[in-house]
């Protein structure tokens, strides 16, 4: 039984754990896999060959996994329109995904899991029927994913050789008493004391394999231990079988500094302690359930966290005792849509029982708190909604009954943003300069716990993201000797041979051009016309979209503009300035191809638009009352606001009440009486929720907000839908599918047939299509900070200074080499937040050298300025 080949596959140094020998009576170990590991068969081919190897060590093996990748959120849809006595597809599509792994298996599926499809079929018919969805039903459904997922499997896994026992884990683990019924069935509680019980039922095989996420009550009810308990589930089996380690295998090599969705420089945490871990998952973290880490660390159990597809990266190791040398911030986590509570009483100073008597209202109310922060006369909490929010009635009645000891202030759409380490309080001083960056925020609350685990400031919503990765690259260092931070989420994917292969970006296949291009220049914009044709192409395909017009603010380049008026686009505007830009070019258009959106602009932009014979938007009611001359008689566009932003950044969330775009829909009548009294005719609502969206059903969330709008104007023939469509910027970011997304405005067309669907992209048209070059003119180190600078700055691109954007950097004269240097790009100008990128791996650049920029042909040359008096780069369009 060779444990020291377990731990060296790990590549981690355990003596310092509990860890020993097997011995015949307790030589388990649990291996939990998500719901991305399990959903293909490539992925379990690994895993297979993972429990061979544990097998030949001599363990003892229980498998947990989870329900196929995506299938969890189709069965909460499908409750959610079974609820509203709705029929729908999902069923069939659960279906398909079952059925298409099975292909693959080579397996029965109807033999395997046709009894559970059945009986999926009878609770949604049931909920359909009356429009009830209990909890107990509701947990029944739930659990069907990792029935059926784990049935599969367990057929596949014996026709492949292994001795597997398939257990429903709703005989093996029994929740605890809970007296609330939604907590009850689904978000329950199980013991995790050593079980004699547990271990002799697992005995008879030596690889035994059950479900995640699903228990039972003492009726035998089936029970849900909350989205993400498959861990949790997980760890209770390894503490009830007092398992010599637990394995959480994810389709990312392990926790992380900060959500690499976010920071791509963000780096492997390799060693944690238990409660380093529960920190970083209680705070944000997104790779485990915090209830996971209770159970292995009351029972001193290992948790080692891998990546499915990718054995051979070291992982996570969670133990007892992690060995860095210094005090250290490890992690940056966010959790976001907090609600605060801010209570005021100024007879609360050294009043005995104040807050005593404030909790147990809370108490009263079955309301967790979070984050609690105290001053002479001020107690503010968070409100821990253990992922789901308090209803709008219930803290209602909350913040009555706490009004009759305390004036209350209820503060909505806040965010958290936590420092975790060890020790923070002795490295505060360092910690300085990066707080910096909280000068210009509003921070509601601070919390610095007692264990010296994390450092915590709720600010407001928007500002999280920012926050993040700002504060990331001055905070998360690696100090002399620690092991414990290891390489950038950006260079373990650099490295892996196993990513899908895609067609190279048309930068790669032209780098011999954009080096000439660069003779004689020192930075320079290069605009790749066939990816911008493609770009329209792909959505003159979209069968359910009437008409598509340019949001030209994105690059008002003229060659480009020629491109996209021969191809036969709209120009959607916002300034007069644009405007007359796209008459000079094209003075015949037919002025049908032009839309004027401005945003709180003085009277005479609107009389210039109506002038240019362009389609007029009004986002306010303001100008309708302030200016009736210039709107009565007139056909416009109403921008309402949809009530929800969405986007990759709080700044292109451009709808909410933080948003200053749109009408609010409570003031939709109103603008109908207004207009009504000016022969004004609305015959176009439009909206536009952000930018950078890639879910491709938002569109058609959008569209139906528009279309109830419509109602209240009976002119209306147009709904426009806006823009926003994504563009994958970071390694893994998912692509907007676009065939999904007329598929999804396919039933809205049908259900309103009388409205043209209009769209206005900008972003998605141009930005994989621009890059920016510039010539590296020094380089620098300072420490453990590597600086590389080039001719350009903030002045030809400031979306990284202005909200943190990110985009990829190459060396294009070192293409080939490899890359082997942790830097930072920034450019010439005299700012401190000059810098286009933080920790990026590059070969080593010298002077002379072009670096590229991707994906700028949005607001990259349409936003530069010529601060320092340094003019931006120029640009060039290249021609198929």
């Amino acid at each position: 039984m060779r444990l020291t080949d377990m731990t060296r596959e790990a590549s981690f140094d355990l003596s310092s754990t509990t860890l020993s020998q097997p011995s015949p009576d307790g030589n388990w170990v649990v291996l939990k896999f998500g719901g991305s590991s399990v959903a293909t068969y490539s992925n379990w081919l690994s895993i297979l060959a993972r429990l061979r190897r544990r097998q030949q060590d001599g363990f003892q093996l229980l498998v947990v996994h989870s329900a196929l990748r995506g299938v969890s959120d189709q069965l909460q849809a499908l409750l959610a329109s079974a609820e509203q006595g709705l029929e729908d597809g999902i069923v069939d599509a659960i279906v398909e995904t079952h059925e298409a792994l099975a292909a693959d298996f080579g397996v029965d599926a109807t033999a395997a899991i046709g009894a559970y499809i059945e009986e999926l079929r009878q609770l949604v018919a049931g909920v359909r029927l009356v429009r009830e969805l209990t909890p107990r039903v509701a947990a029944r459904v739930m659990a069907m994913g990792e029935l059926m997922a784990t049935s599969l499997s367990a057929v596949w896994l014996r026709n492949q050789g292994l001795d597997v026992v398939w257990h429903d884990a709703r005989t093996l683990l029994r929740s605890q008493p809970e007296a609330r019924e939604k907590r009850r069935f689904l978000n329950a509680v199980c013991r995790d004391d050593a079980n004699a019980d547990l271990v002799r039922q697992l005995s008879m095989s030596a690889v035994n394999l059950t479900q995640g996420f699903i228990a039972s009550d003492d009726n035998g009810e089936t029970v849900l231990l909350g989205r993400g308990g498959s861990d949790t589930s997980a760890a209770y089996f390894a503490a009830g079988l007092s398992a010599r380690r637990l394995e959480i295998w994810t389709d990312v090599p392990g926790m992380f500094s900060a959500d690499p969705r976010l920071v791509p420089s963000a780096r492997l945490l390799t060693r944690l302690h238990y409660s380093e871990a529960q920190e970083i998952a209680s705070t944000g973290g997104l790779v485990l359930h915090p209830r996971c880490i209770g159970p292995i660390r009351r029972h001193n159990i290992p948790m080692f966290i891998r990546c499915t597809p990718r054995p051979e990266l070291p992982g996570t190791l969670v133990a007892a005792v992690t060995g860095e040398p210094e005090p250290t911030v490890k992690a940056i986590s966010m959790r976001q849509n907090l609600t605060l509570l801010s209570l005021d009483g100024v007879t609360m100073w050294q009043e005995v029982g104040f807050l005593a008597r404030v909790f147990a209202v809370f108490a009263g109310h079955r309301v967790s708190i979070d984050l609690v922060s105290t001053s002479e006369s001020n107690v503010t909490v968070s409100i821990d909604d253990d992922g789901e929010p308090l209803h709008e009635t219930a803290l209602q009645q909350l913040v009555d009954e706490l009004s009759k000891i305390c004036v209350v202030r209820v503060i909505h759409d806040c965010a958290s943003v936590s420092l975790v380490g060890r020790k923070i309080r002795t490295i505060l001083h360092k910690l300085g300069p990066a707080l910096e960056l909280f000068e210009e925020q509003r921070i509601h609350l601070v919390s610095q716990a007692a264990n010296d685990l994390n450092l915590t400031f709720v600010v407001d919503d928007a500002q999280g993201y920012r926050l993040i990765q700002k504060l990331h690259p001055s905070i998360i260092r690696q100090s002399p000797g620690d092991t414990s931070i290891g390489d950038t989420w950006e260079s373990l994917q650099s490295g892996d041979d196993e990513q899908p292969v895609t067609a190279p970006p048309w930068w790669r296949l032209r780098r011999e051009e954009l080096l000439e291009s660069m003779q004689g220049h020192s930075s320079r914009y290069v605009y790749d016309g066939a990816t911008i044709a493609s770009a329209i192409d792909g959505l003159k395909s979209l069968a359910h979209i009437d008409r598509v017009f340019f949001a030209m603010k994105a690059n008002s380049n003229i060659e480009i503009l020629k491109q996209v008026h021969a191809a036969g686009l709209g120009f959607e505007c916002v300034s007069p300035g644009e405007l007359d830009r796209v008459l000079s070019l094209f003075p015949d258009i037919n002025r049908d191809r032009l839309l004027f959106t401005p945003n709180f602009a003085p009277r005479e932009d609107y009389e210039r638009g109506f002038e240019t014979g362009a389609t007029v938007t009004l986002d306010n009611l303001f100008p309708l009352r302030a200016w009736p001359d210039v709107f009565k008689d007139r056909d416009i566009f109403i921008r309402v606001d949809p009530g929800q932003g969405r986007g990759h950044h709080e700044h292109v969330r451009t709808a909410g009440m933080h948003s200053k775009f749109g009408v609010p829909l409570f003031e939709l009548e109103a603008f109908a009486e207004v207009a009504d009294a000016l022969n004004c005719r609305v015959v176009g609502v439009h909206a536009h929720s952000g930018s950078g969206i890639t879910q491709s059903d938002t569109w058609r969330q959008v569209a139906e907000v528009l279309a109830d709008a419509a109602q209240r104007f009976p002119h209306v023939r147009v709904l426009d839908l806006g823009g926003g469509l994504g563009v994958a910027e970071k390694p893994g970011d998912p692509e907007l599918d676009l065939a999904a997304l007329d598929d999804s405005l396919a039933a809205l067309r049908a259900q309103f047939p009388d409205y043209d669907l209009w769209l206005e992209p900008g972003r998605y048209l141009v930005a994989k299509a621009g890059v920016l070059l510039a010539r590296v003119t020094q380089t620098k180190g300072k420490g453990d900070m590597q600086y590389v600078g080039i001719a350009t700055g903030m002045n030809s691109l400031i979306r990284p200074a202005l909200y943190g954007a990110y985009h990829e950097v190459v060396n294009l004269t070192r293409l080939d080499r490899v890359a082997s240097e942790l830097v930072s790009i920034v450019g010439p100008i005299c700012e401190t937040g000059d810098k286009l990128a933080s920790d990026r791996l590059l070969p080593p650049s010298q002077e002379g050298d072009v670096l590229l920029i991707a994906n700028t042909g949005a607001y990259g040359r349409a936003m530069a300025s010529t601060y320092n008096l340094r003019d931006p780069a120029p640009e060039l369009l290249l021609n198929s």
